[in-house]
């Protein structure tokens, strides 16, 4: 034994360094987690109330609790149970009988707020009934909360109602709007509004024009000081849906604006008024609103002329004033001198105060009327065709934003909640009729006049549903812009869509007096597609074979109706050629009364216009040289014996110089 003792301690000595090293690093740990452990459980005992081992205040009132619940069950029984024995065994001091009653005694300190506030509340009846009151009722211990609760996501209070209301479809949709809003600038806006309008497609128009035009007045109104170029990107952005989704979605967006308007003016937030001001100038610049609208703002704002009007009118004029004044510059006459009178008459009233206190700030007044005197002497720099806009604006020309001007709008018709149906149209009639009575009756006149329509279609040889369709647009149209709009809703396509100039023509030729009204509409569609120029071309030619048979009336109407095509520029001299106007075997007698009236109408213009007529012919390319000679020889020898040569011609001997000397204008030179 010795032996291996001593075996040992030269192990023991020959350890190494590094092992010693390990070895007392060990130890150290060991220590540190030791006097961790202490300190952890000095803290528990400090908060459980343990002092040597036991917890304090072991008398809690459990073993009473319970052994009124055994003595009643004896009574009940008639004796002992064996809860009750094993009750009186648990009362003999043990370890495990401590450990129970510690367990115990914890639940109930945690409790021990509740306890109090309900041994409180408790106190006086039980008092009264000689009953001792426990300290652990049911009612004390917490409720569970729901594994639900945790799992539910939150949502701001702004939002609740929307989440409440909204799908989580429509939900997503707007976020993928607002996202693209986001991202909205010059250099991408064709993109971002062909986007959002396909995305308008997918749903609801009424929802759609509700949503992205919260959105874009969100993004607009709120948020830091917002710039002119910030805002000609979403005024152009409006326009352009206008054009591609239909002018409901402006017109629902502008009266939302004037709404916001009117409620950021009773908040006095200035800044957010601002950009709504921004935002509707230049919505008036590309042509989504006309100036009448901005004018009737600007008179509603110069009659409380209070300090935020002042900064409104000044926002507005060095927006848009110049557009202002070229647009109608009777009605900026009108208020300016508007303008000088009101605020003539708030200086006064400021003067006449005791305190002397002026109600506006007279520096921003004289700034105001000095940029109006500007304005009216033409001194100020027109912001309507900036360069930086330049591409936004060659963009909506493409789109044709002419077409989407919306006249006619009050400021007041936009606050008004009662308006109804195509309320931003120009012909609307405003439908008051509140009896039952009188819409049934109003009802029956327009299905009585649908009716005769579709009579006077058949009698009229329109054999198809779409030559009956497109008439009866034409001849129901409160103006050409109506019908205009109405036939480009019905989407024709392909050979359908040459319908519509041949029921036109045939329409001009049954009036018994010609109607202007149809050159109108016709030279609107062949503005808007050149097929419609060529379709129309077209039509002509082949009523030009059926002249010899035609009727009087009709052949009068054609020629008037030619002659006003030709006089507008929408058609040229050149659908003549399809005449040898100097073949003597060719100009029947109905012919060359025809022709005769189209160039008296054609020469009833101003010598201006009628060089413009003929120059085009002189200049117009042909790819066959030699029609074009023979056109305008033909053209020299008709109006030459046949208009000049009559008792009547001599009113037109002028004219017909001038068509000369036009005729010969190959460099195109215009008057």
């Amino acid at each position: 034994m010795k032996k291996n003792d001593a075996s040992m301690k030269k192990k023991e000595k020959r350890k190494t360094k590094f092992e010693q090293l390990l070895e007392m690093e060990t130890k150290n740990l060991v220590s540190a987690r030791a006097e961790e452990d202490l300190e952890l459980e000095r803290k528990l005992a400090k908060k459980l109330k343990v002092k040597k081992g036991k917890l304090l205040s072991s008398d809690d009132g459990l073993n009473d609790l319970f052994d009124g619940f055994t003595a009643a069950a004896a009574d009940d029984d008639g004796g002992e149970t064996e809860y009750t024995k094993k009750r009186k065994k648990k009362k003999s001091p043990s370890s495990d009988d401590d450990n129970d009653d510690d367990v115990k005694l914890a639940v109930s300190a945690r409790n021990k707020n509740k306890r109090r506030k309900k041994k409180s509340e408790t106190s006086k009846s039980s008092a009264a009934a000689g009953e001792k009151v426990s300290e652990a009722e049911p009612d004390d211990v917490p409720d569970e909360e729901p594994k639900t609760k945790a799992s539910v996501k939150y949502v701001a209070p702004h939002l609740r109602d929307r989440a409440n209301k909204e799908s989580a479809e429509l939900s997503q949709i707007r976020r993928r709007v607002r996202g693209l809003l986001n991202r909205l600038s010059e250099s991408n806006v064709e993109s971002v509004t062909e986007e959002v309008a396909m995305i308008f497609r997918t749903i609801a128009r009424s929802v759609g024009c509700q949503m992205i035009g919260e959105e874009v007045l969100a993004s607009c109104s709120q948020g830091p000081r917002g710039n002119e170029q910030y805002a000609a990107v979403f005024a152009a952005f409006i326009a352009g849906m206008a054009c591609l989704v239909g002018i409901d979605f402006s017109a629902k967006l502008i009266a939302n604006l004037a709404k916001l308007f009117e409620d950021e003016y009773s908040k006095e937030d200035g800044l957010s008024l601002r950009n709504l001001t921004l935002l509707l100038s230049y919505m008036c610049i590309f042509d989504v609103c006309s100036s009448d609208l901005i004018y009737d703002l600007l008179s509603e704002l110069s009659k409380r002329l209070t300090e935020m009007d002042v900064s409104t009118i000044l926002t507005i004029l060095e927006c848009c004033g110049m557009k202002l004044r070229g647009d109608d510059p009777v009605a900026m006459k009108d208020f300016v001198f508007g303008i000088q009178s009101r605020v003539n008459e708030a200086k006064s009233l400021a003067e006449n105060k005791q305190d002397g206190k002026p109600k506006l700030n007279s520096k921003r007044m004289e700034f105001m009327l000095e940029t109006i005197c500007d304005i009216k002497n033409n001194k100020r720099r027109s912001k309507e065709e900036p360069s930086h806009h330049a591409r936004i604006k060659k963009w909506l020309q493409k789109l044709r934003n002419e077409d989407i001007l919306l006249r006619g709008l009050k400021w007041n018709k936009l606050l008004d909640p009662q308006k109804k149906g195509q309320w931003w149209l120009s012909g609307e009639i405003a439908s008051k009729l509140d009896n039952v009575e009188e819409m049934a009756t109003a009802i029956s006149k327009e299905v009585l006049e649908a009716q005769k329509l579709v009579q006077l279609a058949a009698a009229q040889r329109m054999n198809t549903d779409v030559r009956r369709a497109i008439f009866c647009i034409i001849m129901s149209g409160e103006d050409y812009m109506d019908a205009f709009e109405k036939i480009l809703r019905l989407n024709l396509s392909g050979k359908q869509d040459r319908e519509i100039m041949r029921v036109l023509v045939d329409c001009c030729l049954q009036e018994k007096l010609f109607n202007k009204y149809y050159t109108v509409l016709a030279s609107k569609l062949c503005s808007h597609d050149k097929n419609h120029k060529f379709t129309l071309q077209y039509c002509i030619w082949d009523h030009y074979k059926e002249l010899d048979s035609m009727e009087l009336s009709r052949s009068m109407n054609l020629a008037k109706f030619v002659a006003e095509m030709i006089s507008s520029f929408s058609l040229s001299l050149a659908v003549l050629k399809a005449i040898d106007l100097k073949d003597p075997e060719q100009l029947t007698p109905r012919r060359i009364m025809h022709f005769r009236r189209l160039m008296e109408a054609i020469f009833e213009n101003n010598d201006a216009l009628v060089w413009n007529i003929f120059t085009r012919v002189a200049v117009a390319p042909d790819p066959d040289p030699k029609r074009e000679a023979d056109l305008k020889s033909g053209l020299l020898f008709f109006i030459k014996n046949y208009v000049v040569a009559t008792d009547s011609g001599k009113k037109v001997a002028g004219k017909f110089e001038i068509a000369k000397k036009a005729l010969q204008n190959v460099a195109g030179v215009l008057m």
